[in-house]
């Protein structure tokens, strides 16, 4: 009979490297708990000062995730989303920024009562509150502390975190740390030492992990197991080997083998049925095994670091498992194009896609990109900046306007044909100022886009401040643009596309946000269909 306990916490810490992917690990914890039963939640805790990602740079930080009440978050966010079914909001992501912000406001309006405002204990209770409310009304709250055991700035969380095993009690709190065991290739030997200094480093804040979850290139050795386990004060069935894979999606399965979510269950004195994973296993085995690759290219000025398009990525992925095909994404960086090369850079794409993104740098090899696709029937996907980039193509070559361009490049130009929203006119703070989260949308019955979705009403996710002017909706649908995709009071272009075209599309918002690898975004659907239809009438 399973646990109607409240509240059980699962804790994940990092140690010896950073990106060792807590966040996957993290995931793939609360995909299984969810499949055997339980209600999880995620929350990642991110030391920064920032108040959250929304104002850095995607070199440094990756994405930034939106969820569906308008929060920016930290990517994990996204992962969270696509091994559950949970929707993640604000509460589930805390940061320093968050953290103090509350506290001194407090503080200002005098609730400490004249008392010396600390780290503790008032620092460390607002983190301890703010999990706290991520975490009702959930049998399971999966924690990620960002960053690495060590790190300067994480020490209020790790206290905080530490705190709350005497608060809610040994059986209501977990403590699982993420580690390196590197294999030596000189030696060949896998070595133990960084996972024993690690935790180590952990215990001497007080926190004892119950799990030790290594990651490593093949499973551990039972030796390898027991000597981790001895140094570190666990049990030896206790030491996970977090083995190397080629898709992050069979972390679960693996894991699952590992019989961690038996062992957590055990431990946290919770009991239900086994996990079912036979979709899971489906979908492995279709990306182990599909049927051909599609090529797309994707045209950006990030293109540099995978991780700020992350959800972008994974959500072609996801299209190409619903058709059964690889998405082979080639990445191609915008500020190289130009007229001289484009055509050679773009040359043997099934589709094209174009992301969305800010300011001026790189727009110009962008309206190149969309143009040849519109020009060659190539299958075109243009996500929020990239359905602006499709607006200026088209008014610039299609209707003549040779200087059209938003007025986010060119504040003088003659047609503006993206411009900001009168909201957004007089802003001056830049963190969480823009049209953000999930807004309605309808779609025309007669449109690509409604047959994608098969329904008149949708709610998709936004991120930016400005809009298609409407002041040349008329002239636009007049030379064969459709708009597809309307706000519910038709002053919004939410969706449009070109008539007569194999796929040409361009959505103001981020679809990408809401596609899961069991339950693919549609339009990522119909872009992968049409662009592998596309190379089967090439060969032809």
């Amino acid at each position: 009979m399973m646990s109607k306990k409240k509240n059980k916490i699962i804790f994940i810490t990092g140690g010896v490297v950073s990106s060792l992917g807590k966040g996957i690990t993290a995931s793939s914890i609360a995909c299984l708990m969810e499949l055997r039963g339980f209600k999880v939640t995620n929350i990642k805790m991110d030391p920064y000062i920032n108040v959250d990602p929304g104002t850095m740079n995607p070199y440094q930080h990756g994405e930034v995730f939106v969820t569906e009440d308008g929060a920016e978050c930290d990517l994990d966010l996204g992962h969270y989303e696509r091994f559950t079914s949970s929707v993640m909001n604000a509460n589930n992501n805390i940061t320093t920024g968050k953290v103090y912000q509350t506290v001194i406001e407090r503080e200002r309006k005098g609730d400490y009562l004249g008392k010396t405002v600390q780290v503790i204990p008032h620092i460390t209770d607002e983190i301890k509150r703010r999990i706290m409310l991520a975490a009702r009304d959930n049998d399971i709250a999966i924690v990620e502390v960002g960053g690495t055991v060590g790190d300067i700035e994480s020490q209020p969380f790790l206290e905080a975190v530490r705190q709350m095993k005497v608060d809610m009690g040994p059986q209501n709190v977990c403590y699982i740390h993420v580690t390196l065991v590197p294999f030596i290739d000189t030696v060949q030997e896998m070595k133990t030492k960084p996972t024993q200094h690690s935790v180590k480093e952990l215990r001497e804040i007080g926190i004892q992990p119950d799990f030790i979850a290594c990651r490593t290139k093949t499973p551990l050795p039972q030796e390898i197991k027991d000597k981790i386990a001895l140094f570190c004060n666990v049990s030896p069935e206790n030491v996970i080997s977090e083995v190397d894979v080629k898709y992050i999606y069979e972390v679960p399965l693996k894991l699952r083998e590992e019989g961690l979510d038996d062992k957590i269950a055990d431990f946290l004195n919770m009991y239900a049925p086994a996990p079912r994973l036979d979709k899971w296993k489906k979908l492995v085995d279709r990306l182990y095994n599909p049927q051909d690759t599609v090529t797309i290219g994707m045209v950006g000025k990030y293109v540099q670091v995978i991780d700020a398009y992350k959800s972008l990525f994974e959500a072609l992925v996801h299209g190409g498992i619903a058709n059964n095909v690889k998405v082979d994404i080639r990445f191609i960086d915008s500020e190289e194009l130009n007229e001289q090369n484009f055509k050679e850079q773009l040359k043997n794409l099934d589709g094209i896609l174009i992301p969305g993104g800010f300011g001026k740098r790189g727009i110009e090899g962008k309206i190149l990109a969309a143009k040849y696709a519109r020009k060659n029937n190539i299958p075109f996907f243009g996500i929020c900046l990239g359905m602006q980039i499709m607006a200026i193509e088209f008014i610039r070559n299609k209707l003549g306007c040779s200087n059209a361009n938003s007025l986010e490049f060119d504040e003088k130009t003659e047609h503006p044909i993206i411009c900001m929203m009168d909201e957004q006119k007089n802003i001056t703070r830049m963190g969480g100022t823009m049209r953000l989260g999930g807004y309605k949308c309808v779609l025309n019955k007669k449109s690509l886009a409604y047959k994608c979705y098969n329904k008149e009403e949708i709610v998709e996710r936004h991120r930016h401040r400005y809009e298609f002017n409407n002041d040349y909706r008329e002239k636009f649908e007049e030379n064969g643009i459709i708009f597809s995709g309307l706000s519910p009071d038709s002053k919004l272009v939410e969706i449009m596309e070109l008539k007569d075209h194999r796929f040409y599309l361009g959505c103001q918002f981020h679809p990408e946000f809401k596609s899961r690898p069991l339950d693919p975004h549609p339009l990522f659907v119909n872009f992968i269909r049409a662009s592998y239809e596309n190379k089967k009438e090439a060969k032809k």
